[in-house]
Protein backbone atom coordinates (compact mmCIF):
# COMPACT_ATOMS: atom_id res chain seq x y z
CA UNK A 1 0.00 0.00 0.00
CA UNK A 2 1.22 3.51 -0.76
CA UNK A 3 1.20 5.03 2.73
CA UNK A 4 1.59 8.70 3.47
CA UNK A 5 3.09 10.53 6.45
CA UNK A 6 1.14 12.33 9.14
CA UNK A 7 -0.03 15.48 7.38
CA UNK A 8 -0.07 17.40 10.67
CA UNK A 9 3.59 16.79 11.46
CA UNK A 10 6.02 19.70 11.27
CA UNK A 11 8.41 17.24 9.64
CA UNK A 12 6.26 16.24 6.68
CA UNK A 13 8.46 14.50 4.18
CA UNK A 14 8.52 15.45 0.55
CA UNK A 15 6.03 13.60 -1.66
CA UNK A 16 8.94 11.97 -3.43
CA UNK A 17 9.97 10.20 -0.22
CA UNK A 18 6.54 8.60 0.06
CA UNK A 19 7.01 7.10 -3.38
CA UNK A 20 10.15 5.25 -2.30
CA UNK A 21 12.67 7.79 -3.57
CA UNK A 22 15.82 8.07 -1.48
CA UNK A 23 15.52 11.23 0.68
CA UNK A 24 19.20 11.91 0.17
CA UNK A 25 18.44 12.75 -3.45
CA UNK A 26 17.00 16.02 -2.22
CA UNK A 27 20.59 17.09 -1.55
CA UNK A 28 21.87 16.04 -4.96
CA UNK A 29 24.00 18.47 -6.90
CA UNK A 30 22.69 20.49 -9.82
CA UNK A 31 24.73 18.27 -12.14
CA UNK A 32 23.08 15.14 -10.77
CA UNK A 33 19.63 16.67 -11.24
CA UNK A 34 20.48 17.60 -14.81
CA UNK A 35 21.70 14.06 -15.45
CA UNK A 36 18.44 12.68 -14.10
CA UNK A 37 16.46 15.04 -16.33
CA UNK A 38 18.59 14.05 -19.32
CA UNK A 39 17.89 10.38 -18.63
CA UNK A 40 14.19 11.16 -18.36
CA UNK A 41 14.26 12.99 -21.69
CA UNK A 42 16.04 10.06 -23.35
CA UNK A 43 13.46 7.68 -21.91
CA UNK A 44 10.72 10.00 -23.14
CA UNK A 45 12.10 9.92 -26.68
CA UNK A 46 12.31 6.11 -26.58
CA UNK A 47 8.69 6.10 -25.44
CA UNK A 48 7.69 8.29 -28.42
CA UNK A 49 9.60 6.17 -30.92
CA UNK A 50 7.56 3.06 -30.09
CA UNK A 51 4.12 4.72 -30.07
CA UNK A 52 1.60 4.99 -32.90
CA UNK A 53 1.24 8.54 -34.22
CA UNK A 54 -2.32 8.78 -32.85
CA UNK A 55 -0.91 8.60 -29.31
CA UNK A 56 1.67 11.39 -29.71
CA UNK A 57 0.76 14.88 -28.53
CA UNK A 58 2.68 18.09 -27.95
CA UNK A 59 6.04 18.51 -26.30
CA UNK A 60 5.05 19.83 -22.90
CA UNK A 61 8.46 21.42 -22.35
CA UNK A 62 7.62 23.80 -25.22
CA UNK A 63 3.91 24.14 -24.45
CA UNK A 64 2.75 27.28 -22.66
CA UNK A 65 0.39 26.66 -19.75
CA UNK A 66 -2.31 27.75 -20.33
CA UNK A 67 -2.43 27.93 -24.13
CA UNK A 68 -2.60 31.73 -24.19
CA UNK A 69 0.66 32.18 -22.28
CA UNK A 70 3.32 33.76 -24.51
CA UNK A 71 5.59 31.38 -26.38
CA UNK A 72 9.18 32.03 -25.38
CA UNK A 73 12.58 30.43 -25.82
CA UNK A 74 13.89 32.21 -22.73
CA UNK A 75 14.81 29.98 -19.80
CA UNK A 76 12.86 30.15 -16.54
CA UNK A 77 15.39 31.96 -14.38
CA UNK A 78 13.14 35.04 -14.26
CA UNK A 79 10.33 32.91 -12.85
CA UNK A 80 12.60 31.29 -10.26
CA UNK A 81 13.69 34.76 -9.13
CA UNK A 82 10.06 35.83 -8.88
CA UNK A 83 9.20 32.75 -6.80
CA UNK A 84 12.14 33.38 -4.48
CA UNK A 85 11.04 36.99 -4.09
CA UNK A 86 7.53 35.80 -3.19
CA UNK A 87 9.04 33.56 -0.51
CA UNK A 88 11.02 36.51 0.86
CA UNK A 89 7.82 38.54 1.02
CA UNK A 90 6.02 35.75 2.86
CA UNK A 91 8.73 35.95 5.49
CA UNK A 92 8.60 39.75 5.54
CA UNK A 93 4.82 39.58 5.99
CA UNK A 94 5.25 37.32 9.02
CA UNK A 95 2.80 34.93 7.35
CA UNK A 96 0.95 32.44 9.51
CA UNK A 97 2.67 29.06 9.75
CA UNK A 98 -0.45 27.32 8.50
CA UNK A 99 -0.46 29.45 5.35
CA UNK A 100 3.21 28.79 4.74
CA UNK A 101 2.67 25.05 5.20
CA UNK A 102 -0.06 25.08 2.54
CA UNK A 103 2.23 26.85 0.07
CA UNK A 104 5.21 24.66 0.93
CA UNK A 105 3.28 21.42 0.55
CA UNK A 106 1.66 22.63 -2.67
CA UNK A 107 5.02 23.43 -4.22
CA UNK A 108 6.52 20.08 -3.18
CA UNK A 109 3.54 18.07 -4.40
CA UNK A 110 3.45 19.71 -7.80
CA UNK A 111 7.22 19.57 -8.27
CA UNK A 112 7.22 15.83 -7.67
CA UNK A 113 4.14 15.24 -9.83
CA UNK A 114 5.74 17.16 -12.70
CA UNK A 115 8.82 14.96 -12.35
CA UNK A 116 6.79 11.74 -12.43
CA UNK A 117 4.82 12.77 -15.51
CA UNK A 118 7.77 14.22 -17.42
CA UNK A 119 8.95 11.00 -19.15
CA UNK A 120 5.44 10.57 -20.60
CA UNK A 121 4.82 14.21 -21.54
CA UNK A 122 4.37 13.55 -25.28
CA UNK A 123 2.10 10.54 -24.86
CA UNK A 124 -1.62 11.24 -24.99
CA UNK A 125 -3.56 10.40 -21.85
CA UNK A 126 -7.22 10.20 -20.94
CA UNK A 127 -8.29 11.05 -17.40
CA UNK A 128 -11.07 8.75 -16.18
CA UNK A 129 -13.35 9.74 -13.30
CA UNK A 130 -16.01 7.66 -11.57
CA UNK A 131 -17.17 6.20 -8.28
CA UNK A 132 -14.73 4.38 -6.00
CA UNK A 133 -17.73 2.35 -4.76
CA UNK A 134 -18.59 0.65 -8.06
CA UNK A 135 -18.18 -3.13 -7.51
CA UNK A 136 -16.48 -5.38 -10.07
CA UNK A 137 -19.76 -7.09 -10.98
CA UNK A 138 -21.42 -3.79 -11.92
CA UNK A 139 -21.83 -3.10 -15.67
CA UNK A 140 -20.26 0.34 -15.20
CA UNK A 141 -17.08 -1.33 -13.94
CA UNK A 142 -16.92 -3.40 -17.11
CA UNK A 143 -17.46 -0.29 -19.26
CA UNK A 144 -14.45 1.32 -17.58
CA UNK A 145 -12.37 -1.84 -18.13
CA UNK A 146 -13.31 -1.83 -21.82
CA UNK A 147 -12.51 1.87 -22.14
CA UNK A 148 -9.08 1.43 -20.56
CA UNK A 149 -8.28 -1.55 -22.72
CA UNK A 150 -9.41 0.14 -25.94
CA UNK A 151 -7.50 3.38 -25.31
CA UNK A 152 -4.33 1.56 -24.28
CA UNK A 153 -4.54 -0.37 -27.55
CA UNK A 154 -4.35 3.01 -29.32
CA UNK A 155 -1.19 3.84 -27.34
CA UNK A 156 -2.86 6.19 -24.86
CA UNK A 157 -2.32 6.12 -21.10
CA UNK A 158 -5.08 6.11 -18.48
CA UNK A 159 -4.96 8.52 -15.54
CA UNK A 160 -7.28 7.85 -12.60
CA UNK A 161 -7.48 8.72 -8.92
CA UNK A 162 -5.80 5.34 -8.24
CA UNK A 163 -8.53 4.09 -5.88
CA UNK A 164 -11.06 1.29 -6.28
CA UNK A 165 -14.24 1.04 -8.32
CA UNK A 166 -14.18 2.84 -11.68
CA UNK A 167 -10.60 3.97 -11.04
CA UNK A 168 -9.47 0.40 -10.54
CA UNK A 169 -11.42 -0.73 -13.60
CA UNK A 170 -9.74 1.84 -15.86
CA UNK A 171 -6.32 0.69 -14.74
CA UNK A 172 -7.29 -2.97 -15.00
CA UNK A 173 -8.26 -2.48 -18.64
CA UNK A 174 -5.20 -0.42 -19.51
CA UNK A 175 -2.68 -2.58 -17.65
CA UNK A 176 0.09 -1.34 -15.38
CA UNK A 177 2.38 -0.07 -18.15
CA UNK A 178 -0.31 2.27 -19.53
CA UNK A 179 -1.63 3.43 -16.14
CA UNK A 180 -0.85 6.54 -14.13
CA UNK A 181 -2.37 7.32 -10.73
CA UNK A 182 -3.05 10.44 -8.67
CA UNK A 183 -4.06 9.18 -5.24
CA UNK A 184 -5.34 11.36 -2.40
CA UNK A 185 -4.62 11.20 1.33
CA UNK A 186 -7.90 10.77 3.20
CA UNK A 187 -8.65 10.32 6.91
CA UNK A 188 -10.00 6.85 6.20
CA UNK A 189 -6.85 5.85 4.28
CA UNK A 190 -7.70 5.36 0.62
CA UNK A 191 -5.31 2.74 -0.65
CA UNK A 192 -4.17 2.46 -4.24
CA UNK A 193 -5.72 -0.25 -6.38
CA UNK A 194 -3.56 -3.33 -7.13
CA UNK A 195 -3.01 -2.31 -10.76
CA UNK A 196 -1.08 0.86 -9.81
CA UNK A 197 0.01 0.27 -6.19
CA UNK A 198 3.78 0.73 -5.67
CA UNK A 199 4.20 1.79 -9.28
CA UNK A 200 6.62 4.68 -9.95
CA UNK A 201 3.83 6.30 -12.01
CA UNK A 202 1.71 6.74 -8.86
CA UNK A 203 1.66 10.08 -7.04
CA UNK A 204 -0.06 10.52 -3.67
CA UNK A 205 -1.23 14.06 -2.92
CA UNK A 206 -2.54 15.83 0.16
CA UNK A 207 -4.63 18.49 -1.53
CA UNK A 208 -7.56 18.00 -3.85
CA UNK A 209 -6.75 21.21 -5.75
CA UNK A 210 -3.24 20.08 -6.69
CA UNK A 211 -4.59 16.69 -7.69
CA UNK A 212 -7.34 18.28 -9.79
CA UNK A 213 -4.78 20.47 -11.53
CA UNK A 214 -2.75 17.43 -12.54
CA UNK A 215 -5.83 15.56 -13.77
CA UNK A 216 -6.61 18.22 -16.38
CA UNK A 217 -3.13 19.59 -17.04
CA UNK A 218 -1.68 16.26 -18.14
CA UNK A 219 -4.51 14.83 -20.24
CA UNK A 220 -5.70 15.01 -23.84
CA UNK A 221 -9.26 13.94 -22.96
CA UNK A 222 -11.59 13.36 -20.01
CA UNK A 223 -14.15 10.57 -19.57
CA UNK A 224 -16.54 10.59 -16.61
CA UNK A 225 -18.44 7.48 -15.63
CA UNK A 226 -21.17 7.58 -12.95
CA UNK A 227 -19.98 8.65 -9.52
CA UNK A 228 -20.69 10.71 -6.44
CA UNK A 229 -20.06 14.33 -5.52
CA UNK A 230 -16.43 14.13 -6.60
CA UNK A 231 -17.26 12.88 -10.08
CA UNK A 232 -19.92 15.54 -10.57
CA UNK A 233 -17.43 18.12 -9.37
CA UNK A 234 -14.79 16.98 -11.86
CA UNK A 235 -17.28 16.86 -14.75
CA UNK A 236 -18.64 20.34 -14.05
CA UNK A 237 -15.20 21.81 -13.41
CA UNK A 238 -13.90 20.42 -16.70
CA UNK A 239 -16.93 21.90 -18.46
CA UNK A 240 -16.33 25.25 -16.78
CA UNK A 241 -12.68 25.28 -17.82
CA UNK A 242 -13.62 24.44 -21.42
CA UNK A 243 -16.48 26.95 -21.53
CA UNK A 244 -14.25 29.78 -20.27
CA UNK A 245 -11.19 28.87 -22.33
CA UNK A 246 -9.05 28.19 -19.25
CA UNK A 247 -8.51 24.63 -20.48
CA UNK A 248 -7.12 23.92 -23.92
CA UNK A 249 -9.91 22.34 -25.95
CA UNK A 250 -10.16 18.60 -25.30
CA UNK A 251 -12.97 16.06 -25.71
CA UNK A 252 -15.16 15.41 -22.66
CA UNK A 253 -17.30 12.27 -22.62
CA UNK A 254 -19.96 11.48 -20.01
CA UNK A 255 -20.13 7.69 -20.29
CA UNK A 256 -22.69 5.34 -18.75
CA UNK A 257 -23.11 1.60 -19.08
CA UNK A 258 -25.54 0.40 -21.81
CA UNK A 259 -28.61 0.31 -19.55
CA UNK A 260 -27.73 3.28 -17.35
CA UNK A 261 -29.47 6.66 -17.16
CA UNK A 262 -27.08 8.55 -14.84
CA UNK A 263 -25.64 10.97 -17.40
CA UNK A 264 -28.78 11.22 -19.50
CA UNK A 265 -30.59 12.36 -16.33
CA UNK A 266 -27.83 14.91 -15.69
CA UNK A 267 -28.13 15.97 -19.32
CA UNK A 268 -31.87 16.48 -18.88
CA UNK A 269 -31.11 18.76 -15.93
CA UNK A 270 -28.61 20.72 -18.04
CA UNK A 271 -31.23 21.04 -20.78
CA UNK A 272 -34.14 22.05 -18.55
CA UNK A 273 -32.48 24.17 -15.91
CA UNK A 274 -29.27 25.54 -17.43
CA UNK A 275 -30.21 25.94 -21.07
CA UNK A 276 -33.89 26.55 -20.36
CA UNK A 277 -33.06 29.41 -18.00
CA UNK A 278 -30.42 30.94 -20.22
CA UNK A 279 -27.49 29.98 -17.98
CA UNK A 280 -25.63 28.29 -20.85
CA UNK A 281 -25.88 28.74 -24.59
CA UNK A 282 -27.01 26.05 -27.06
CA UNK A 283 -23.48 25.92 -28.46
CA UNK A 284 -22.08 24.93 -25.06
CA UNK A 285 -23.62 21.50 -25.60
CA UNK A 286 -20.91 20.88 -28.22
CA UNK A 287 -18.35 20.79 -25.38
CA UNK A 288 -19.39 17.31 -24.22
CA UNK A 289 -20.91 14.04 -25.33
CA UNK A 290 -23.37 11.94 -23.33
CA UNK A 291 -23.33 8.29 -24.37
CA UNK A 292 -23.96 4.75 -23.15
CA UNK A 293 -21.52 3.25 -25.64
CA UNK A 294 -17.81 2.60 -25.11
CA UNK A 295 -17.49 2.42 -28.91
CA UNK A 296 -18.87 5.95 -29.23
CA UNK A 297 -16.69 7.20 -26.38
CA UNK A 298 -13.52 5.86 -28.02
CA UNK A 299 -14.56 7.24 -31.41
CA UNK A 300 -15.17 10.66 -29.85
CA UNK A 301 -11.67 10.76 -28.39
CA UNK A 302 -9.88 9.45 -31.44
CA UNK A 303 -11.86 11.53 -33.94
CA UNK A 304 -11.02 14.74 -32.08
CA UNK A 305 -7.34 14.32 -33.04
CA UNK A 306 -7.95 12.87 -36.51
CA UNK A 307 -7.01 16.11 -38.31
CA UNK A 308 -6.77 18.63 -35.47
CA UNK A 309 -3.59 18.20 -33.43
CA UNK A 310 -3.26 21.08 -30.96
CA UNK A 311 -3.81 24.80 -30.45
CA UNK A 312 -1.73 27.77 -29.42
CA UNK A 313 -2.33 31.48 -29.00
CA UNK A 314 0.34 33.69 -30.56
CA UNK A 315 -0.32 37.28 -29.53
CA UNK A 316 -3.88 38.03 -30.70
CA UNK A 317 -4.12 35.01 -33.01
CA UNK A 318 -5.31 31.49 -32.33
CA UNK A 319 -3.28 28.84 -34.17
CA UNK A 320 -4.78 25.42 -34.81
CA UNK A 321 -2.17 22.84 -35.81
CA UNK A 322 -3.51 20.30 -38.31
CA UNK A 323 -2.26 16.86 -39.29
CA UNK A 324 -3.35 17.25 -42.92
CA UNK A 325 -3.99 20.07 -45.35
CA UNK A 326 -7.53 21.38 -45.80
CA UNK A 327 -8.92 21.80 -49.29
CA UNK A 328 -9.68 25.24 -50.75
CA UNK A 329 -13.38 24.32 -50.74
CA UNK A 330 -13.22 23.39 -47.07
CA UNK A 331 -11.54 26.68 -46.17
CA UNK A 332 -14.17 28.62 -48.11
CA UNK A 333 -16.93 26.85 -46.19
CA UNK A 334 -15.22 27.61 -42.89
CA UNK A 335 -14.96 31.28 -43.89
CA UNK A 336 -18.74 31.37 -44.37
CA UNK A 337 -19.94 29.17 -41.51
CA UNK A 338 -17.64 30.35 -38.72
CA UNK A 339 -17.22 34.06 -39.46
CA UNK A 340 -19.16 34.75 -36.25
CA UNK A 341 -16.24 33.71 -34.04
CA UNK A 342 -13.78 36.16 -35.63
CA UNK A 343 -12.86 39.51 -34.14
CA UNK A 344 -11.59 40.67 -37.51
CA UNK A 345 -10.04 39.35 -40.68
CA UNK A 346 -10.44 35.83 -42.04
CA UNK A 347 -9.21 32.30 -41.49
CA UNK A 348 -5.73 31.87 -42.93
CA UNK A 349 -4.16 28.54 -43.86
CA UNK A 350 -0.38 28.81 -43.54
CA UNK A 351 2.78 27.27 -42.14
CA UNK A 352 4.09 27.66 -38.58
CA UNK A 353 4.54 31.12 -37.11
CA UNK A 354 8.08 32.13 -36.11
CA UNK A 355 7.07 31.99 -32.45
CA UNK A 356 6.39 28.24 -32.82
CA UNK A 357 9.97 27.41 -33.77
CA UNK A 358 10.54 25.55 -30.49
CA UNK A 359 8.31 22.65 -31.56
CA UNK A 360 10.29 21.36 -34.50
CA UNK A 361 8.38 18.08 -34.64
CA UNK A 362 5.28 20.06 -35.65
CA UNK A 363 7.01 22.23 -38.26
CA UNK A 364 5.50 20.33 -41.20
CA UNK A 365 1.92 20.66 -39.93
CA UNK A 366 -0.29 23.24 -41.65
CA UNK A 367 -1.89 25.89 -39.46
CA UNK A 368 -5.33 27.48 -39.43
CA UNK A 369 -4.73 30.96 -38.02
CA UNK A 370 -7.41 33.49 -37.04
CA UNK A 371 -8.36 36.19 -34.54
CA UNK A 372 -10.73 34.34 -32.23
CA UNK A 373 -13.17 36.30 -30.09
CA UNK A 374 -12.20 34.21 -27.02
CA UNK A 375 -15.88 33.86 -26.04
CA UNK A 376 -17.47 31.34 -28.38
CA UNK A 377 -15.80 28.20 -27.06
CA UNK A 378 -18.72 25.95 -28.01
CA UNK A 379 -18.45 27.25 -31.56
CA UNK A 380 -14.69 26.68 -31.47
CA UNK A 381 -15.34 23.04 -30.62
CA UNK A 382 -17.78 22.91 -33.54
CA UNK A 383 -15.05 24.31 -35.81
CA UNK A 384 -12.69 21.54 -34.67
CA UNK A 385 -15.43 19.01 -35.39
CA UNK A 386 -15.79 20.47 -38.87
CA UNK A 387 -12.04 20.28 -39.46
CA UNK A 388 -12.19 16.62 -38.42
CA UNK A 389 -15.04 15.95 -40.83
CA UNK A 390 -17.70 15.62 -38.12
CA UNK A 391 -21.15 17.26 -37.83
CA UNK A 392 -21.03 20.86 -36.60
CA UNK A 393 -24.57 21.27 -35.30
CA UNK A 394 -25.10 21.53 -31.53
CA UNK A 395 -25.72 17.94 -30.38
CA UNK A 396 -28.89 17.12 -28.52
CA UNK A 397 -28.40 15.90 -24.97
CA UNK A 398 -29.33 12.27 -25.34
CA UNK A 399 -28.19 8.99 -23.86
CA UNK A 400 -26.36 7.93 -27.01
CA UNK A 401 -25.28 9.74 -30.15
Amino acid sequence: MNRSPDSNSDHDRDASEKQGQNPSENAASGGSRRSRRDRQDIDSQKEIDRLPSEAIGEDELNRPQPADEPITTVDSQDLFKLMRRSIDRLEEDNSARGDVKILSRTLRELRYAFQVFRPYRRRRKVTVFGSARTPPDHPGYQSAVDLGRRMAAHGWMIITGAGGGIMEAGHKGAGRDASMGLNIMLPFEQGANPYIDNDPKLVTMKYFFTRKLMFVKECSAVVCLPGGFGTLDEACETLTLLQTGKQTMIPLVLLDHPEGSYWSDVGDFFEKQLLGNGMISPDDRALYLVTNSVDEAVEELMAFYRVYHSMRYVRDKLVLRLRTQLSDEHIERIQDEFADILVSGQFELRGPLPEESGEKELAAYPRLVFRFNRRSLGRLRMLINDINGQPVTSPAIISSR
